[in-house]
């Protein structure tokens, strides 16, 4: 196996837990940040990772252009299976995954659409397995750019879908179409029948390319989104709203849309995966490359962390020890690799 094909150091939960560093963490002008710690590498080389699920304890990543799902042992990586048939270019190919009881959720593009599928995992951890796929939905809107791919179980037990508008920036308006949106759907598949458009699937529109789902202990909804030249966003999430794009981009204090209640210029975030933890929402940032904080008791605050140390961060997501896994995303054509590039750092919000 090649060098970019393993882990060097990967650790069960337990190790990792024994092993965190102390460090302060540096903020954006050089201070320390305080009540966190530097992060703790728990894998590297990887290959253009999009995504973390955990079953249990066992960590499962998806590699966007090789299609393989992984999964973390204490001796390294090793490969799950394969996602056939995933077309892989641009930013598309295999995105999200989640996971409910044995199953996995796979959010990917094929020939001409993106689908999900389902895969029952066999095995134990260690020797994990994936059985014969079952479609979810097919025929999702697809394009090298802006297909969305964040895939997440609500507190509700139903199926969430971010889908990007596929550079068709009009399609973001329309509820006959479903690009531009994020969409609700039952773990088999079917429009539940709550959802706020009788018959669809679309719980929110006006979307450009959201890639960051998650809820608050109260059942509220957020996500991240990038924009075009102007203003990326954090948004609350309503069901049935309309959150503006193409017709406006960031707050623009329109009745007929909903305004994001954070914003920042892409040069400076650029917001892929986001997690509620802490009492905080944690956004990863790919062209800011810093993980932000955003308190749930303000949510027009916010405090940086790991600026520029780490090179584009993809996704955060809450570990079953309590800490936050963040994915380095510095292979993916548009970051510039260390040697041990990519990684999974472990960082603990509280030290």
């Amino acid at each position: 196996m090649s060098p970019r094909r393993r882990a060097l150091l990967v650790l069960p939960l337990v190790a990792v837990l024994a092993l965190a560093a102390c460090a302060p963490e540096r903020n954006a002008e050089g201070s320390s940040q305080p009540g966190s710690s530097e992060p703790l590498v728990v894998a590297d080389h990887l290959d253009v990772p999009w995504s973390i699920a955990f079953h249990g304890d066992t960590a499962l990543i998806s590699e966007r252009d090789s299609a393989r799902i992984l999964e973390l042992t204490a001796d390294g990586t090793r490969e799950v299976g394969v996602i056939e048939g995933v077309s892989a270019a641009g930013e598309s190919g295999l995105l999200g995954l989640a996971i409910q009881g044995d199953d996995l959720y796979v959010y990917s593009t094929g020939e001409g659409e993106n689908r999900i599928q389902r895969y029952p995992l066999t095995g134990e951890p260690g020797t994990l397995g994936l059985g014969d796929p079952e479609t979810v939905l097919a025929g999702l809107p697809h394009a090298n750019w802006h297909s969305g791919g964040r895939i997440a179980f609500g507190p509700d037990g139903m199926l969430y879908a971010t889908v990007g508008d596929v550079h068709e920036r009009g399609s973001a308006q329309d509820l006959d179409r479903l690009s531009g949106k994020i969409l609700r759907m039952t773990p088999e598949g079917e429009v539940p029948d709550d959802n706020p458009f009788d018959g669809s699937y679309v719980y929110s529109y006006g979307h450009r390319n959201p890639q960051g789902i998650a809820w608050d202990d109260e059942g509220t909804m957020y996500s991240a989104e990038f924009g075009e030249d102007t203003w990326d966003e954090l948004n609350v999430i309503e069901p049935g709203g309309n959150y503006g794009w193409p017709e406006v981009e960031g707050a623009a204090g329109d009745h007929r849309f909903i305004d994001p209640v954070q914003q920042w210029a892409p040069a400076d975030a650029s917001p892929s995966g986001i997690a509620v933890a802490d009492g905080s929402i944690w956004i990863a940032n790919l062209r800011g490359e810093r993980l932000r904080e955003v308190p749930l008791d303000d949510l027009t605050a916010s405090t940086e962390h790991l600026v520029r140390e780490y090179g584009r961060l993809r996704l955060v997501v809450p570990a079953p020890d309590g800490s936050l896994w963040l994915l380095t995303n510095n292979t993916d054509g548009r970051g510039d690799p260390a040697p041990d590039d990519d990684r999974i750092l472990r960082f603990e919000p509280t030290g």
